[in-house]
């Protein structure tokens, strides 16, 4: 039986504990979905992207900017998260191939507003019955938490940014 789990706060980690799992899953011969929003591996070159394909995960992205980093239409960025959600619906929950799937940021697509907590519900409520679902990112709703099996908040006790210090390769991406 797959279970839901919710990485979320305003801590630094999220993503790095869900990639963790994606290691270890891998190393026991789960098949791994791994789908971002709001990240551009283009610009950025997230290095945990790179990795995970090495590892055989299956990666895709959706939404790639957000108005914080980009200056782009709230309606574009939604459009492109409802692209992912369909995705996800038609593609990944139909081929039924896969034993963990994880949706990086997402829990910042419903913060921001440019996906509705009925629509991320949807999604949880429809998932294959032996699928691992993860979510990540600041801001899951409480639909989203009751929903869960698994709720891990990563809280900010102290973060470099908050002194001016840049993100840096490696290391935060």
């Amino acid at each position: 039986m797959g279970l839901i789990q919710v990485y979320t706060g305003d801590g630094k980690g999220k993503t790095t504990a869900a990639v963790g799992l994606a290691c270890r899953a891998r190393a026991h011969n789960l098949k791994v979905c791994y789908i971002y929003f709001h990240k551009d591996p283009d610009v950025w070159g997230y290095g945990e992207v790179k990795n995970l394909q090495r590892l055989g995960v299956d990666v895709f992205g959706f939404s790639k900017e957000h108005p914080f980093c980009k200056d782009v239409g709230t309606k574009e960025v939604r459009r492109e998260c409802l692209k992912g959600l369909e995705f996800i619906k038609k593609d990944v929950y139909r081929q039924d191939k896969y034993d963990i799937l994880i949706l990086d940021e997402i829990n910042i697509s419903l913060r921001d507003g440019f996906l509705k907590e009925e629509e991320i519900v949807e999604i949880l409520d429809s998932k294959p019955e032996k699928l691992e679902l993860i979510l990540t990112g600041r801001g899951a709703g409480d639909e989203v938490i009751k929903r869960a099996d698994l709720v891990s908040e990563i809280k900010k006790i102290k973060h470099p940014f908050d002194e001016n210090i840049e993100g840096r390769e490696g290391i935060e991406y």
